[in-house]
C-alpha cells in the first residue's frame, strides 16, 4: 500500500541524489523543502516535494494519508555507536564520581568495565534481551531509526557470544536497521588482569573466529587507550579480522592521543570514535581517508572531559558525525535529541550541521548511507513526524523537551 504524509510544514534533508558524506563548509547546508508531502510504499521512498506541485492520489483504495498537520519531517536518527546490550545500570559509580573518583580510579577499583562485564556473565540470554528490547524500543520514540550495538562487556568467549546473539534477535524482532560489533577487546578481565598476550590470543585465536563463523558481527572494535590495548594490538586485531573479511571501527583518543586513528585509517576502519583529544597528526591521518570520525558528547558531558573539536575537523575539510555511545557507565542515555542539543551548545556546531552529523554521516559510519540518513526516493521510509515547531532549530534548542508526534520506521508507524 502507498502511503502519503501531507501537510508537512518543511520537510528536513532531501536528496536528488544519494551523497557518501557531508565534509568541511557542506555542512553548513541542508536541503529543504517547505509546504511539502512525502510518499512511499512497501517501505520505501517513492516521491516527495512541494504540496503546490502534488497531483494528488489517483488510487484512494490503496493509499494511506498521514496528515502531519504542520509539523516537520525529518529522516531518522542513526546512531552509530552504542553499548544497548548490559545486564545492570551503574548508578553507585555516578556517586563515586560526584565523590571526586575519576573514570580511571574506578576502573582501578573493579569498576567500570569489569562491574558490566562481571554482571552480564552471570545474566541470561533472555533477560539481556528483554531489558534490551524495552531500551531500544524507547530510543525508536526519541527519533532514533538505525542504531549499532557492540559487544564487550561479555570478555569471556561464551559471554561475548551471548551478546552478540542478543543483538542478532534484536536484527530479527525489530523494524530498526541494527548494526553489530564485536567488542571483545573492550578492557582485560581480572584473570588476564597481568597477561594482555594471552587475552590478546584469547580474542584473535578463539573469540573473532566463533563470530565470524556465525556470522554475528558487522564489524570489529577495539578500545585503544593507555591502560587498556596499545596501538601494537588494535593492529594485530584489525589484521587478524580483515583476513576474516570484518571492517574495524574503533574507541581512540578518549583520553589519549597514543596513534590509534592513523593506525586505523591505514587499516580501513570505517569510522573512529570518540575523538576527545586530538593532535594535529589525527587530523592529518583523516584527510582524504575513508574513515568518518565520530564524536560522542554525551559522553563528554556525563564524564566532564573535553568534547571533540568538531568546528576544527570541519575547519580542515573533514566530515563529522555524532553518536551517543549509550551504556550504563560514562553515558546511560542513548537520546539523540540530546547529542543534537550538545553539538550546539557544548561543541558550537550549528543546526544544520548537527543534523548532517547524525542522519546522513552517522548512517555512513554505519555502512548504511545508501538506505538511510536523507529523504531521498530508494531509500527506506525511516523518518519522524514532530509537533508544530517554528524551525528545525527548535528540536536541538529545546534540550529536554520531546517534540516528536510519530515515528515511521520501513514504512510503519511505530506505536
Amino acid at each position: 500500500m502507498k502511503t502519503v504524509i501531507k501537510n508537512i510544514s518543511e520537510l528536513i534533508q532531501t536528496e536528488n541524489i544519494p551523497r557518501k558524506w557531508v565534509a568541511g563548509k557542506d555542512m553548513s547546508k541542508l536541503s529543504t523543502i517547505k509546504d511539502a508531502f512525502v510518499e512511499y510504499e512497501n517501505g520505501i521512498i517513492t516521491s516527495f516535494g512541494s504540496m503546490s506541485y502534488w497531483n494528488g492520489i489517483e488510487d484512494w483504495n490503496n493509499t494511506e494519508i498521514i496528515d502531519a498537520e504542520g509539523g516537520m519531517v525529518f529522516p531518522s536518527y542513526c546512531d552509530s555507536h552504542t553499548h544497548l546490550v548490559f545486564a545492570a545500570s551503574r548508578e553507585g559509580e555516578f556517586v563515586d564520581r560526584i565523590n571526586g573518583l575519576s573514570y580511571e580510579e574506578i576502573a582501578n577499583r573493579g569498576g567500570g568495565i569489569l562491574n558490566s562485564a562481571e554482571k552480564l556473565q552471570n545474566a541470561t540470554e533472555d533477560e539481556l534481551y528483554e531489558s534490551a528490547f524495552s531500551r531500544l524500543n524507547n530510543l525508536i520514540q526519541m527519533g532514533t531509526g538505525a542504531i549499532e550495538i557492540k559487544s564487550g562487556y561479555g570478555l569471556t568467549l561464551d559471554a561475548e557470544l551471548k551478546m552478540l546473539r542478543v543483538i542478532k534477535r534484536l536484527k530479527e524482532n525489530t523494524e530498526v536497521s541494527i548494526k553489530a560489533t564485536f567488542l571483545g577487546a573492550h578492557a582485560l578481565p581480572k584473570e588476564y588482569k597481568d597477561n594482555k598476550e594471552g587475552y590478546m590470543n584469547l580474542v584473535i585465536d578463539e573469540m573473532l573466529p566463533q563470530v565470524a563463523e556465525e556470522k554475528l558481527a558487522d564489524y570489529v572494535d577495539i578500545f585503544c587507550e593507555k591502560g587498556y590495548f596499545k596501538v601494537e594490538d588494535t593492529i594485530r586485531l584489525l589484521e587478524a579480522a580483515s583476513k576474516l573479511g570484518i571492517q574495524a571501527k574503533t574507541h581512540v583518543n578518549q583520553f589519549n592521543s597514543i596513534g590509534g586513528v592513523e593506525a586505523s585509517v591505514k587499516l580501513g576502519a570505517l569510522s573512529v570514535d570518540h575523538l576527545e583529544e586530538m593532535e594535529e597528526q589525527d587530523f592529518e591521518a583523516l584527510k582524504n581517508s575513508d574513515c568518518m570520525p565520530t564524536i560522542l558528547p554525551s559522553c563528554s558531558f556525563f564524564l566532564g572531559i573535553p568534547y571533540g573539536p568538531a568546528v576544527k575537523m570541519m575547519e580542515k575539510g573533514l566530515p563529522v558525525a555524532l553518536a551517543t555511545d549509550y551504556n550504563p557507565g560514562s553515558t546511560p542515555s542513548g537520546n539523540m535529541n540530546f547529542v543534537a542539543s550538545l553539538g550546539c551548545i557544548q561543541m558550537k556546531m550549528t543546526p544544520e550541521q548537527v543534523i548532517n552529523a547524525t542522519t546522513i554521516n552517522t548512517a555512513y559510519a554505519m555502512g548504511l548511507e545508501k538506505k538511510l540518513g536523507s529523504i531521498c526516493i530508494g531509500k527506506k521510509a525511516n523518518l519522524f513526524i514532530t509537533k508544530k515547531i517554528s524551525s528545525y532549530s527548535y528540536l536541538p534548542y529545546s534540550f529536554g523537551e520531546n517534540v516528536i508526534e510519530k515515528v515511521v520506521l520501513n514504512g510503519k508507524i511505530i506505536v
